[in-house]
């Protein structure tokens, strides 16, 4: 099962470092974290995503909770959650219809094309996992030179 755990931590030096060390000392994995400061510079966030049975999942959030550094840890239900992960794609261009075709890709999905050169155009995609995913796949038989993607990021909608 797929998991979004969000962690309000203070922002300290080293937090990481707790956080992912305690996720390897349970033998579980990141599938992708991302970090930044929150509104109130004392504080950061941290989005991890993970999989793992209920049983283990529930283990890693109580554990969460029980470090010093946390201020608040949170599974969040994916159906009530807005989250989002950014990637960018260098795909080659093979010929010159490629270009006009994969720009049309991108349009659909929302995506923005950038830095369009003679043998690939690079693409950034802000989206669902599922929809990233989906767009890769279509994009993979022009070939895909290289890809950047940040983890996750998510907040739970008000009210939820």
């Amino acid at each position: 099962m797929w998991a979004i755990i969000s962690i309000l931590t203070e922002n300290k030096p080293g937090i990481l470092f707790k956080v992912t060390h305690l996720f390897r000392s349970r033998n579980f994995n990141i599938e992708s974290i991302s970090v930044g400061v929150t509104a109130d510079p004392e504080f950061s966030r941290m989005t991890v995503t993970t999989v793992g049975d209920e049983k283990k999942i529930q283990q890693i959030v109580k554990q969460l909770n029980k470090m010093i550094d946390t201020v608040d840890v949170r599974r969040l239900d994916e159906h009530k959650t807005v989250h989002r992960e950014l990637i960018l794609f260098k795909i080659k261009i093979n010929k010159p219809s490629d270009s006009m075709e994969i720009n049309k890709l991108a349009n659909a999905y929302g995506a923005k094309v950038h830095d369009v050169k003679k043998d690939s155009i690079m693409v950034e995609l802000t989206a669902t996992s599922e929809q990233i995913n989906a767009f890769e796949e279509l994009a993979r038989p022009y070939g895909i030179l290289e890809t950047a993607r940040t983890g996750v990021a998510a907040l739970q909608r008000s009210g939820a």
